[in-house]
């Protein structure tokens, strides 16, 4: 729960940072994990589990003006988020500071939606509370494409992670799953068996309308 006196969030409270990208990419996902504790893998969540499993236990590394360090953890009680970074590069200036890179690794391509840069902009918002320090970008590294996709940190996607952030923590504080609604990205989602799209929004219009008619 946010503390009205310092409009920071109890160490209690925090939540994964990743909750933020099951949220934008489907409320009820969000809620099926963080909510109802569920959680079933598929070929997709398997790759890129694997993929970060890699990334994390990589060696930290030093080239030339960058420092490479894996698996960082961070945490931003502002907003009240938990998690780590995959990768997080250190880019020395020339007056000799270290300013931060995170940089996020993803199985798929890159999205139409933010969902992604929502989170990876999370990490240096948590990187920026931790270290006292501004960071205007980072990036998305996609296994698919093989590339990587540079991201700014400016105002609006900024403002896009902050109420992300707060509608996570009022969905969870809920205690409510939203109803389900089928769609196209069901078919790639790890907890399309658990969810039931179809049979669960058939449900509950026939209860809506069973209501009405009484």
């Amino acid at each position: 729960m946010l503390d009205p006196l310092s409009e920071k969030y109890n160490e209690d409270d925090l939540i994964h940072l990743a909750a933020l990208n099951q949220y934008l990419y489907c409320p009820r996902r969000c809620a099926l994990i963080h909510i109802e504790q569920l959680w079933e893998e598929n070929l997709f969540t398997a790759e890129g589990r694997i993929m970060h499993d890699k990334v994390d236990t990589a060696d930290k590394e030093s080239r030339g003006k960058i420092r490479i360090e894996y698996g960082v953890p961070m945490r931003s009680l502002r907003l009240g988020l938990i998690g780590k970074a995959d990768v997080v590069e250190f880019h020395k200036r020339d007056d000799g500071t270290w300013i931060p890179f995170p940089v996020e690794y993803k199985r798929g391509k890159p999205k139409i939606d933010n969902c992604d840069k929502v989170q990876l902009c999370a990490q240096a918002i948590c990187l920026e509370e931790m270290l006292n320090i501004e960071i205007r970008e980072g990036a998305l590294f996609y296994g698919q494409t093989r590339r990587r996709e540079d991201v700014a940190f400016d105002k609006a996607l900024r403002a896009e992670t902050e109420e992300a952030a707060k509608k996570v923590h009022e969905l969870i504080e809920s205690g409510i799953t939203p109803k389900a609604e089928y769609s196209k990205k069901c078919k790639k989602c790890s907890l399309l068996n658990l969810c039931l799209p179809k049979v669960s929004g058939k449900a509950s219009k026939y209860l809506l309308a069973v209501m009405e008619d009484e």
